[in-house]
């Protein structure tokens, strides 16, 4: 397997990815926002994407985002082909992302929201805290993003100060933040949140 940094010429398989992102979704039940083909092949296209490939076959992918001007980077779109589960492969491509956002974006702080265990868990031992939403960027193009999320009206009534996701941030002057302790926190933050929404939604 190769971890390799996407460029125009792995555009095949946008859609493919796009479809895996979707289909993730719909199998864990939480909401995750939709992702076009053209979408990811921008990505592709400007280096800001990370793309495993087992000679020619998917296996996984993830992507960087700029915001407010620079001063944030988001990872997003983590996926890795049903066929590949289980195997750490998620954990290896995020590390790549993060070092390719620490290359071409030094002094940004790196953030990402997510409802899933296993991210929670990979960004913890990368070095990301749980924090709250205010300390994340406050680019309203961000938070737009999220609007084909399932639970967008949640984030919409709290005026984005909370939502079913946790978000996490990673301050490279801070350096890496990896302990129990973090992961027990991230984990517990989560697991409160889904059984509110759970009890507001039944």
């Amino acid at each position: 397997m190769e971890l390799l940094i996407a460029s125009a010429s792995h555009r095949i398989y946008a859609k493919e990815i796009a479809d895996c992102i979707a289909a993730s979704a719909a199998v864990r039940g939480t909401g995750i926002a939709r992702r076009t083909p053209e979408y990811i092949i921008t990505k592709m296209e400007n280096g800001n994407a990370i793309i495993a490939l087992d000679n020619k076959k998917f296996v996984g992918f993830c992507y960087i985002e700029v915001w407010g001007h620079g001063n944030y980077v988001a990872h997003s779109g983590l996926i890795v082909n049903e066929d590949y589960r289980g195997q750490g492969i998620a954990k290896k491509i995020k590390k790549k992302t993060l070092a390719l956002s620490l290359s071409k974006f030094p002094n940004a702080k790196i953030f990402g929201i997510t409802t899933g265990k296993a991210v929670l868990k990979i960004n913890t031992d990368l070095g990301y805290k749980p924090v709250h939403f205010s300390e994340l960027t406050d680019d309203p193009e961000f938070w737009n993003g999220c609007q084909t999320c399932k639970n967008y009206d949640v984030l919409t009534r709290t005026s984005r100060t909370m939502c079913l996701c946790t978000g996490m941030l990673y301050d490279p002057k801070r350096g890496a933040t990896n302990t129990k302790k973090t992961v027990k926190v991230a984990t517990h933050l989560q697991s409160i949140k889904n059984q509110f929404f759970l009890k507001k939604t039944k």
